[in-house]
């Protein structure tokens, strides 16, 4: 046996945290001194300095993993528990491979021996551990191997990961179906069955179509298994057995509910985004609709192609072709992926999160179950997009929380839906809310918090629930308004100038055109007051537009994404700037430069 390969057992975080291994960090001093050497000396140094740097014939205390010591056990696991709150909960491990990226491998001893010291790792500071691939790699004509390990945190307090994810698609392609057979852990029959549980409304269940937003949830526990309504009578558990929670947000798919699909992309604030199409349909109605809405609001989007089983496989090629010429086109500048194995699922994870111009392609049957497997696997390895850090930077901030839905719930009160922006909201929390129609914040305290249909004593920055808040006058809120922090003294907003592009007009752009402007959870009709530097704009052009709200003043935030249409035509841009509430407000016509 190669003694100086063998001796290569190394293990390197997926989250970009290596083990010191380069000479400074293991005590090995290669600064040039500043006082001048012999030509000999020199070489002398560079001999010294280069034998210093090859592999040792053994392993240095930093790199054992196999029986380490009792301190280097304890600085191992130190570090894990590191990783594991920056990767929020979770973080890939892969033995048998350099910090270079070089497939080195272990032998089979030495990789049991590896996953048994990451086991105790692991039960040290509370986690799991699942073995994710497992390969072979020839290196010396020995049979040697590299795995890829998942360690995730076993959930305490609810502070579980949650992910969001909006489901688009044309209608009838089966999106419902999918996220019914997902989350209630059956197949469909072919006719629809699965999806009668996810539909809110009478006529949605007699014309199979959704109208409106809701939301279903899929778990995984610590060691990776699926935790959904086949194990688990309510939400409540669920989350409590959950480790990893994704949240779908189902959105409509027929035309006529546009708005109601913009406003779940905007609003909700999803992480990512899953394009259904039906594989006997191909790119038809919405679709191509719903793929720039996404790109649009830079929300990372991976595609799943349904109903294989109604189709032939010269069929179902022909769809993905389809799709991979669209992800190509300069538009959208996407790398597509095609799944058809476990191993490309947890390449697709893992590179899907690194990158934004990968798109991963699953081509699944909701009837068959086939391939479905290899979606769950996606879901249990996709990683959060921020990091601990940011989402420090968000907590740390005053309390700020979009209102999205309204409800009047018996023996509670009024009770309100939406995600909490920034900051930290308690039980008890006295907050304002507004603006109302005349311009007004109102003072509320919120009485309990549920999240995921389950009590919950604190909300954090990014989680969407829902507050109670008491004998509150439902008929005083709507749909778009904030609840925030007292200190923050907010401000309102009738007039404000947003850097936008045309994506697409009949004719020509110019003042006093009326289109919906979506910015986050606010929606309303808005009328164009001036083009600063332009009489006009046609498709394809940009400039700083200046926009007034018709009905009522709104909440917004310099630099927050904004999206306007009006029948065919539509437009993209973000705020550039908050305009004095005054009714003969002339906004500086030299601004446009600073926007250009």
């Amino acid at each position: 046996m190669d003694v100086q390969v063998a001796n290569h057992c190394s293990i390197k975080s997926a989250a970009k945290a290596s083990i010191p291994q380069n000479a400074a960090e293991c005590g090995i001093d290669n600064t040039p001194k500043k006082k001048p050497r012999s030509r000999r000396g020199r070489r002398g140094k560079r001999r010294r300095g280069k034998k210093a740097n090859e592999p040792p014939p053994f392993l240095p205390p930093e790199l054992k993993l196999v029986n380490p010591t009792q301190y280097r056990f304890e600085h191992l696991a130190t570090q894990l528990k590191w990783r594991l709150q920056e990767g929020r909960g979770e973080a890939v491990y892969q033995i048998g491979v350099e910090d270079n990226g070089l497939l080195v491998g272990l032998t089979e001893e030495d990789m049991k021996a590896s996953l048994k010291t990451l086991r105790r790792m692991a039960e040290k500071v509370g986690a799991d551990i699942t073995l994710l691939r497992e390969r072979e790699v020839d290196c010396d004509r020995a049979r040697r191997k590299i795995a890829e390990v998942l360690v995730r945190k076993v959930p305490d307090d609810q502070q579980f990961l949650d992910l969001r994810v909006a489901v688009l698609g044309n209608v009838d392609s089966g999106k419902s179906t999918l996220l019914g057979v997902l989350t209630q852990g059956e197949l469909d029959n072919g006719r629809g069955r699965a999806r009668l549980n996810l539909f809110r409304h009478l006529h949605e269940i007699q014309t199979g179509r959704t109208s409106s937003i809701s939301f279903e949830i899929l778990g995984f526990n610590s060691k990776g298994e699926v935790v959904n309504y086949s194990d688990s009578r309510t939400a409540e558990e669920i989350c409590e057995s959950s480790s990893k929670m994704i949240t779908f947000i189902d959105l409509a798919g027929h035309y006529k509910y546009l708005k109601t699909t913009i406003f779940g992309l905007t609003s909700y604030c999803p992480d990512f985004a899953m394009l259904v199409v039906g594989a006997n349909t191909g790119i038809a109605g919405t679709t191509r609709e719903h793929l720039g809405l996404a790109m649009a609001l830079k929300v990372p989007i991976f595609i799943v192609v349904s109903k294989v089983d109604l189709c032939g496989k010269s069929t179902v090629e022909k769809t993905v072709r389809q799709l991979e010429r669209v992800l190509k086109q300069p538009g959208c500048n996407k790398v597509p992926m095609v799944v058809s194995n476990p191993d490309d699922a947890v390449t697709a994870a893992q590179q899907f999160a690194q990158s934004s111009s990968v798109t991963p392609i699953f081509t699944l049957s909701s009837v068959s179950g086939e391939n479905l497997d290899l979606l769950k696997v996606f879901f249990n390895i996709l990683p959060p997009l921020s990091n601990s850090k940011e989402q420090e930077e968000l907590m740390q901030q005053l309390t700020e929380f979009q209102v999205d839905e309204i409800y009047s719930v018996p023996d509670v009160g009024t009770v309100v839906g939406g995600t909490l922006y920034s900051g930290v909201c308690r039980e008890g929390d006295r907050l304002v809310v507004g603006p109302t129609d005349d311009g007004r914040f109102l003072r509320l305290k919120v009485c309990s918090i549920h999240r995921n249909r389950s009590g919950c004593r604190v909300l954090r920055a990014g989680q969407a629930a829902t507050l109670a808040l008491g004998n509150f006058d439902r008929s005083l809120l709507r749909k778009g308004m904030v609840m925030v922090s007292p200190k923050m003294n907010p401000t309102i907003c009738w007039q404000f100038e947003a850097a936008i592009v045309l994506l697409f007009h009949a004719k020509t752009f110019r003042r006093g055109f009326q289109v919906t402007v979506h910015v986050g959870n606010v929606r309303q009709t808005a009328t164009v007051e001036c083009l600063l530097g332009k009489e006009e704009l046609r498709t394809g052009e940009r400039a700083v537009v200046c926009f007034r709200f018709l009905k009522h003043p709104e909440y917004l935030r310099v630099g927050a994404k904004l999206l306007f249409r009006e029948g065919v035509s539509k437009g993209i841009g973000h705020v550039t700037h908050l305009l004095p509430s005054t009714q003969n407000h002339v906004p500086d016509q030299n601004r446009n430069q600073n926007h250009s």
